[in-house]
């Protein structure tokens, strides 16, 4: 790979018979449950060392329990969790999940900004005092959103400079209509601020799942690379989401040929090290 470690930055499990994943169709692939130790192995074997899991539905309980296993698996290096950043007592709870078993391995917090109607829900003053909060704690904030929520996404960005942002999945730019505006000139307002980041993920689920090919990636990969620079970009398998079109090891492979040799070392390794605090 270029690097002598790789982390991928950004993974899932989860059980149905613990909560329903409210998000996955009833008829997908993805409706059974997927665990640690059936990523482990796979992981492993294509080389990687530590990986980051990414929570998956807005309830509080998740994130106690992500902690709890990052304690117990040595796979996972970091979490980021949910908790409801509008709430007012937002600083004391994340102190709180600090103090909880595995609470050392919180690193970031999301929210599935994707679905909320409103496109400026980032800027709304509830909002806003909670992201605060998560500067405030040493925290990142992970960014799930959908291309036309990107402006807020630079607004907020540049109104909480001491905040680190990671920009999931590029954004989901519409990779399958191949079209590249107005998510390109977004994308690039949004690097243009010196607190954000950027996932190299998501990518083989925005694309055709049954015909996608590395040319067609390729495009929405050169913006990121030519917006962000490897010292701002990370990979992430967003696994088990990729496996209806694409293996762990094919995503890897993928993100690889996307990649120049020499840029590896940063992208697969040392900003997502840096930015996480593994």
């Amino acid at each position: 790979m270029g690097a002598a470690v790789i982390v991928d930055a950004h993974f899932h499990v989860w059980d149905l018979s613990v909560r329903d994943q409210d998000w996955i169709d009833e008829h997908s692939p993805l409706r059974r449950n997927f665990a640690i130790d059936d990523l482990a192995p796979e992981a492993r074997a294509a080389g990687v060392d530590r990986a980051v899991l990414v929570q998956t539905v807005t309830v509080p309980e998740e994130t106690p329990e992500f902690l709890a296993l990052a304690a117990e698996h040595e796979l996972i290096a970091g979490v980021v969790g949910w908790t409801d950043l509008t709430r007012p007592d937002i600083a004391d709870e994340l102190a709180r999940l600090r103090e909880l078993p595995g609470g050392q391995y919180l690193k970031g917090i999301r929210h599935q900004v994707q679905g909320e109607p409103d496109p400026e829900w980032l800027l709304r003053a509830d909002v806003r005092h909670g992201l605060a909060a998560v500067a405030d704690a040493g925290l990142v904030y992970d960014l799930v959103v959908l291309p036309h929520q990107l402006p807020a996404c630079v607004k907020a960005a540049a109104s909480l400079p001491e905040l680190p942002f990671v920009l999931d999945h590029l954004g989901k730019p519409p990779i399958v209509s191949g079209a590249l505006e107005p998510w390109a000139c977004d994308v690039r307002a949004l690097a243009a601020l010196p607190n954000t980041v950027c996932k190299l993920s998501g990518m083989v689920t925005e694309a055709d799942l049954a015909s996608w090919t590395v040319a067609d990636l390729r495009p929405y990969a050169d913006v990121v690379l030519d917006a962000f620079g490897p010292r701002r970009l990370m990979f992430g398998s967003d696994w088990p989401v990729c496996t209806p079109t694409a293996s762990y090891e094919q995503v890897l492979a993928t993100a690889r040929e996307l990649t120049d040799k020499g840029d590896r070392a940063q992208m697969f390794e040392i900003t997502a090290t840096r930015v996480y605090d593994l």
